[in-house]
């Protein structure tokens, strides 16, 4: 990957949220406990699914990895955020920038696909209840889980090769409050259209490929919810997935209002708070949206709140 670039840039100005003392005072304070909650309702979960005899499944394997997916890529974005809003220089060397971009993109392709994949666990269990066990089987995750990792790691490879060799003519002054791909392109002075397109393609596989596949799982698993006579098990089906279409709905929405587009059609405000969403937002709300939906997560809640205070 080459770390260099034509034009000696040595370090980024993040223009940030606000240039308001007293905002970024307020802001502070609501992305500190923003990320504690984060921090606290991930771990929760990660402790609760290794733990818990009940949550020793596929399902819940998959959703430690979301709860370790989203503590990286918080802790990625907002510690930096948080120094930066208590500083008055806000800048970042260009080494720091690179990595950001591409540990930040990384983390975000991998939970695209470990969306897709929890889809697909659904729709096993649901439509396919007696094959269940022997189609998704512990070394099944694990290999899964490993695969997802590798993939969201290279995949991201060739959006930042191609995004840390454009020509920056000396611009340095990025309007976010992170280094984001859109943001660094921005900042380019050629025409970076065949960039543009090759970014949107690889935007198209790790986003709307996965979604769609997402959107066939659903379909097939609602189509069989439907079939079940009983209206407790249709309502207890219903619950079990409710959960990850709401988690797919907020990530992959803000994801493609951000990098399924140019640059002629982007608000770098706009960006800003799309960008919140799915890098902070999304974190804290993933645990809060299992554990409030789910009975098993709140009852391995309750069990493990008892056995700690007596």
């Amino acid at each position: 990957m080459s770390w260099r670039n034509d034009t000696v840039v040595t370090e980024f100005v993040l223009r940030g949220l606000s240039s308001e003392p007293r905002t970024q005072t307020i802001l502070f304070v609501a992305f500190l406990l923003i990320y504690v909650i984060i921090l606290v309702g991930n771990f929760l979960i990660i402790t609760l699914t290794t733990t818990d005899i009940n949550l020793q499944t596929p399902m819940y394997f998959f959703l430690t990895n979301l709860s370790v997916m989203d503590i990286c890529v918080s802790s990625t974005t907002i510690p930096r955020m948080l120094k930066d809003l208590l500083s008055v220089k806000k800048t970042i060397s260009y080494v720091e920038c690179a990595a950001q971009m591409y540990i930040s993109l990384s983390l975000g392709e991998c939970e695209c696909i470990l969306l897709a994949i929890m889809a697909y666990d659904r729709y096993i269990a649901i439509c396919y209840p007696l094959h269940y066990t022997i189609i998704i089987t512990r070394s099944v995750c694990i290999k899964i889980a490993i695969g997802t990792w590798v993939c969201g790691f290279l995949l991201s490879i060739c959006h930042i090769t191609l995004t840390l060799n454009i020509n920056l003519c000396g611009q340095n002054e990025i309007n976010h409050f992170l280094c984001e791909v859109p943001e660094f392109l921005s900042l380019g002075c050629q025409n970076i259209a065949i960039v543009e397109y090759v970014i949107f393609i690889v935007g198209v596989i790790i986003l709307i490929i996965p979604i769609t596949l997402i959107c066939m799982s659903y379909t097939q698993i609602i189509l069989n919810i439907l079939k079940i006579s009983s209206l407790e098990g249709q309502k207890k089906a219903f619950s079990t997935c409710g959960s990850h279409m709401m988690v797919v709905a907020m990530f992959y929405g803000s994801a493609m209002a951000v990098y399924m587009k140019t640059r002629s059609t982007s608000s770098p405000n706009t960006d800003k708070m799309i960008t919140v969403f799915y890098f902070i937002i999304s974190p804290m709300l993933n645990p809060l949206i299992y554990t409030l939906r789910n009975k098993e997560v709140k009852a391995a809640l309750t069990k493990f709140w008892k056995n700690k205070m007596f």
